[in-house]
Parts: C-alpha cells; sequence; structure tokens
C-alpha cells in the first residue's frame, strides 16, 4: 500500500530524491565514499555546496547584495541568532505574534533587548492572521512567521510597514514566489520544503550586519559563517546534499512558479470537501487558511477514533492534529502529490456517506 504522507515535518520528501540519496548514502558518485563521511573540504563536497547555494539564488532569485547561508540549530537558533545580529545594544524591534513559533522568537529576542509584540492572535487560538496593527517608526526590524503550522493560517501579503522585515519562512519557503528584495533577513529551517532536518537556511542582506554594537559569539555571528563560506565549523553535509537534490527536483519541476500552483490545486481541492461535507470544519479563519497546513475538526468529537483508522486504513499517515488545536491537520507540503490530497477527500467522503 502507499503511504500518503502528510507529516508535519520533518515531511514528504520527492521519491526520486530519496533514491538519489539513498545511492550516495552507499558510495557518492563513484568516490567509494558515502555523502556522510567525506570530508567536507573535498572539492566534492565542496561543489555540492557551491550548487545548493547557487539554485537557491536561482529559484529564489537572490540578488548579489545578499547571502545565502547553510547553517545549523534550526528556525529555533535562529529566534535568538536573528536579534543577536541584528538589534542594536538598547534597540526596540517589532514583532507579530501568530503562533507557538512566533512566540518562541519573542521569548528568545527579550534576552536582547525592547521587544514590542504589535499585533497578536492569541485571543482567539491563532485562528487568524492580525491586520490592524501599528509600528513604531523607531524599531530595528519587524519579525514574523510566514506560516503557521500548528494552527493552519498563513500570511497573504506582506506587513505594512516601512521597518525592515525579518521572516521566518520555515515552513512554506520554496512552497511560493517572493521577492527577496522586501526582506532583510529570512530563515528557515530545512525540513518542510527544503529537505530533510539539520539544515537552516538563512538569506541576508550584507548591509544590515555589522551595526548592533554587540560582541557576537564566533558561531552565532552571520558575518563569520558569511567568510567561511557556511563552512566555520563542519557543516550537516547530508542534509544540505539532499537539499540540493530537492532543489534539483524543483528546478526540473518548473520551479516555484509552478509548484505554487500546483500547492494551490490541492488546497483548493481539500478545503472545498472541509467546506461542504456536514461532518468536518475548518478551524482557520478563511482568509487567512494555509496553504501547506490544513487544520480542520469533526464536528462530532467522538467520531475522531473512527477517522482517524478510517484514514489510517487508506494508507495516510500523519494526519492527526496539534495538542493546541485537536482534530486534524494535513500538512501538504511540495512532495505531497494531488493524488495523495484525493486520497484523503474520498477518506472524508466515504465518512459522510457512513457516519453522517
Amino acid at each position: 500500500m502507499k503511504i500518503h504522507n502528510y507529516s508535519a515535518g520533518p515531511c514528504i520528501l520527492p521519491k526520486s530524491v530519496m533514491e538519489k540519496a539513498a545511492e550516495s548514502v552507499v558510495n557518492y558518485q563513484n568516490t567509494g565514499l558515502s555523502i556522510v563521511e567525506m570530508s567536507h573540504r573535498s572539492k566534492e563536497f565542496v561543489a555540492v555546496m557551491e550548487k545548493a547555494v547557487a539554485l537557491v539564488r536561482e529559484l529564489l532569485h537572490v540578488p548579489l547584495d545578499y547571502e545565502v547561508l547553510f547553517l545549523q540549530g534550526g528556525a529555533s537558533m535562529q529566534f535568538y541568532m536573528s536579534a543577536l545580529n541584528l538589534l542594536p545594544l538598547n534597540g526596540s524591534a517589532a514583532y507579530i505574534n501568530t503562533g507557538t513559533w512566533s512566540s518562541k522568537a519573542i521569548k528568545e529576542a527579550k534576552l536582547l533587548g525592547r521587544i514590542d509584540e504589535v499585533a497578536s492572535s492569541k485571543d482567539k487560538n491563532f485562528s487568524y492572521i492580525p491586520k490592524d496593527y501599528a509600528v513604531s517608526q523607531e524599531v530595528s526590524y519587524l519579525h514574523y512567521t510566514t506560516n503557521n503550522t500548528i494552527f493552519g493560517t498563513q500570511f497573504k501579503e506582506l506587513p505594512k510597514t516601512n521597518a525592515r522585515l525579518v521572516c521566518d519562512m520555515s515552513s512554506d519557503i520554496m512552497s511560493k514566489a517572493i521577492d527577496v528584495t522586501k526582506y532583510d533577513l529570512i530563515y528557515a529551517g530545512a525540513q518542510k520544503n527544503i529537505g530533510p532536518a539539520g539544515a537552516t537556511l538563512v538569506i541576508v542582506k550584507k548591509d544590515v550586519l555589522g551595526h548592533t554594537g554587540r560582541v557576537i559569539p564566533s558561531m552565532l555571528d552571520y558575518q563569520i559563517h558569511i567568510e567561511k563560506e557556511s563552512m566555520f565549523n563542519t557543516p550537516p553535509c547530508f542534509s544540505i546534499y539532499t537539499a540540493m537534490l530537492t532543489m534539483e527536483w524543483l528546478k526540473e519541476l518548473g520551479g516555484v512558479t509552478e509548484i505554487e500552483q500546483r500547492n494551490k490545486a490541492k488546497a483548493e481541492l481539500l478545503y472545498q470537501e472541509i467546506d461542504t461535507n456536514p461532518l468536518f470544519r475548518g478551524t482557520a479563519a478563511i482568509d487567512d487558511r494555509s496553504v501547506m497546513n490544513p487544520t480542520f475538526v469533526l464536528e462530532d468529537a467522538s467520531l475522531n477514533d473512527s477517522f482517524l483508522h478510517a484514514s489510517i486504513d487508506a494508507g495516510i499517515s500523519g494526519i492527526k492534529g496539534h495538542r493546541s488545536v485537536g482534530g486534524f491537520r494535513a500538512s501538504m507540503y511540495n512532495a505531497l502529490e494531488l493524488e495523495s490530497v484525493q486520497v484523503l477527500v474520498d477518506v472524508m467522503k466515504e465518512f459522510e456517506r457512513t457516519r453522517g
């Protein structure tokens, strides 16, 4: 039976990528060495790193005045590291709180300076994206999280501000076209649309660095990682290599503009069923629904286990909702096929036929 992987992360990767990665774990390009054991200073792996960086630049149209880094520590490290590199001593920054990950980013940034939570959707369990808020002209930057994996919401447009933009794009980067020039710093954990867990992508405008007046530890200093071309210490080689393969797959598919249309089609198919099936209800505000992570509940929660078992019987994996929302979450990252969404929709239709 085919497994339809809706895991929120680590998540589904293209089958062809997994096959190439598996071959390289045994013998990388006939070197007799595994990709996980060769030196990161070898010409073979340096070529991998250079190609991964080049693919990020090509797929996202990253200008030359921005640097592309592959680091470690996930987005959770970037919560602190971004503030450490951009927030001046005695400075302030603005944050929009739309869920668990932005809340964590706020917590870490508060260790370094004055943080103004200019907007929050906590009052309704983070089920919507705040629209009405003001950002002071004095803040060093505005930070927000584009897509909220747990609560199923997503920003559909840029926040209205003249401040520098810092953005956590962990769960929707590479899923749609973006204008990198609108941001001063973008960071993203790899384990959604880029590749397996272990690497973290950072895209930073060079001229925003070096102005904080802080002494920054070497491992947390973007400028040092730039100077060392993401190899200040041993990088997560396998994760970067597999990310390179995933980006090659995406390029061959037609790039982010093509995958954006495919992702929209998947979301439309599932949300159509959620909205028309009387047994189910979406949990996020309609205008703010995530294309990546639709969240929904059964009107009769006593049927949860039965629906979960029906899904598992159909080969569906990973749709149980996060405990803070309950119900179900269908994470539909780039590599999930429309066919898999149709299987879930068919299970929902059959569940209505037999339980409705």
